[in-house]
């Protein structure tokens, strides 16, 4: 079985193999193999309406041969979901967001989940996903730590400065805010994960990996979403956007 991990960049190996990082060989199951692909062009930060329209289209260039190259699901590597529901409309296997896994998730586990992210710009990600999830009554807060993201590097070398400044933030989350669970608030945080589910009494998710998971069942159950929900084109024109979207490279 075949998962193909959308990377929302169009980084080199090494900006690749940081995002792979999130997904260690252990959680894989035996015949599975899972590829880390990065797009071909992109946003800068992902901190506007503007920028993210340009996630939705690169991504969904990236995801839409995903059934050609004969992988059995897609996965987005980003809190944004961008290009989901397109995708979805696309193809029939399985395309999960990290986003829709990851809140829903958390809803299974406690009552209420706070998401902390780094950046306050990062905001509007979840509040659209809040909306659009109708999953405003599980969500008990957004907090952020007010750091512009690495979005190549991630935490490394960051570590003593953000990971504390983080912990900070989810146990005013817990005390305050009434979470039950914690929600990372961006694939480029996993690096935290370990340390804060070791400090904090309440679960922490790992977006990236549980949309791994939740794909990995999926295939393995058969399932895939509704077409009723997300109906194909009556007119696909995959051409148009090979031909002039994809033509665009960074």
């Amino acid at each position: 079985m075949r998962v193909k991990f959308i990377v929302p960049f169009p980084f080199d190996e090494q900006g690749v193999r940081n995002r792979a990082e999130q997904l260690p060989a252990r959680l894989i199951r035996p015949g599975w193999e899972v590829k880390f692909v990065p797009v071909k062009n992109s946003c800068a930060y992902a901190d506007s309406y503007y920028d993210l329209l340009l996630l939705d289209m690169f991504i969904f260039e990236e995801g839409l041969k995903s059934e050609q190259e004969g992988y059995d699901a897609v996965c987005i590597d980003t809190m944004t979901d961008s290009g989901m529901y397109a995708l979805r409309s696309r193809l029939r296997i399985p395309v999960i967001g990290p986003g829709i896994a990851t809140m829903h998730l958390a809803g299974i586990l406690g009552h209420k989940f706070s998401i902390v992210t780094l950046w306050e710009r990062w905001i509007p990600i979840y509040t659209r996903a809040l909306n659009e999830y109708r999953l405003w009554d599980k969500c008990a807060s957004l907090r952020s730590i007010g750091e512009v993201p690495d979005l190549l590097n991630l935490l490394k070398g960051k570590e003593e400065h953000v990971f504390s400044k983080l912990e900070k933030e989810c146990r005013a989350a817990i005390e305050q805010d009434g979470a039950s669970v914690i929600v990372l608030g961006s694939t480029t945080m996993h690096q935290s994960q370990a340390y804060l589910a070791e400090r904090l009494p309440v679960p922490v998710l790992n977006p990236g990996v549980i949309a791994y998971k939740i794909a990995e069942m999926l295939v393995e159950l058969g399932l895939s979403h509704s077409k009723v929900a997300f109906p194909p084109p009556g007119e696909p024109r995959d051409n148009l956007i090979f031909t002039r979207l994809a033509a665009a490279q960074h």
